[in-house]
């Protein structure tokens, strides 16, 4: 007599608690080296039940972001998308800006630095016996520290195999004004391959910031690619305080390099 064993399955679908959505503020002022960086973006949109990949976008905002001489630049909506765009935006590293957004008669607020980088050294270096089990395809490329500063650093990796770049985060604690390396490596990596390469400069409290959002996500390839979680940012809520949003105001130089895996 046989015994046989059935596997049944069965879908559950678990009822979540749906807080009131909340603003997203992406407001991240990037100025990569050797161009103008007039052209710049900020992104609204509002959170969403967790299984939910789409984020409703936000608009109708008045945005504008003024300079310590009172310079305003402003934010213009793309009709529909909610991004903001900004074609005359100057950056100037070490100045101060102030951001402003007006939304359904309240007004965001935030006061951040634009902080210079370094740039990524021309000798990148690939070894096909790299990663942490040795069998991977890894590129070393570096970096120069400022000895006078303290500095954060987030680099960004992305290459063909994957939809978003993958994060590091870094401080010079342990390697202040040395000649820094950066190790990257992917098990689908190949020849022929480009990965783009980004070093971004960051305030100790976006490193903080950024830290918490790649925990909060458990995982350093897309901190973005799920729902935003309670992490506070730089931006608050001058007209009601218990309505903060979710987001952050940085600027940043950024450096960027390509490599084609050889």
């Amino acid at each position: 007599m046989g015994l046989f064993l059935i596997a049944c399955e069965k879908v559950i679908d678990v009822n979540l608690d749906t807080s009131e959505p909340r603003l997203v503020i992406d407001a991240s002022i990037d100025w990569i080296k050797n161009t103008s960086g007039n052209r710049q973006k900020i992104i609204l949109s509002t959170t969403t039940g967790y299984y939910n990949s789409d984020f409703p976008s936000v608009s109708g905002a008045s945005i504008v972001i003024t300079n310590s001489a009172n310079t305003a630049f402003n934010f213009v909506e793309n009709p529909g998308t909610g991004e903001y765009i900004c074609n005359n935006f100057l950056p100037v590293i070490g100045e101060s800006y102030t951001l402003a957004i007006s939304l359904n008669g309240e007004i965001y607020k935030s006061t951040e630095t634009l902080i210079g980088a370094p740039e990524i050294e021309g000798n990148i270096v690939q070894n096909n016996n790299g990663g942490i089990s040795g069998d991977e395809i890894e590129i070393t490329y570096y970096y120069q520290d400022n000895i006078t500063e303290k500095n954060y650093y987030i680099f960004s990796n992305k290459n063909p195999h994957i939809a978003f770049p993958q994060y590091k985060v870094k401080d010079d604690e342990n390697n202040n004004g040395g000649l820094n390396p950066v190790y990257y490596s992917d098990k689908d990596l190949a020849a022929g391959d480009v990965v783009n390469i980004k070093l971004i400069a960051v305030s100790k409290r976006y490193y903080d910031y950024f830290r918490k959002i790649l925990n909060a996500s458990g995982s350093d390839s897309s901190p973005f690619s799920t729902t935003p979680t309670s992490v506070n940012g730089n931006i608050s809520n001058s007209t009601n305080s218990a309505n903060a949003p979710l987001g952050y105001f940085r600027l940043s130089e950024v450096d960027t390099k390509d490599y084609t895996i050889q």
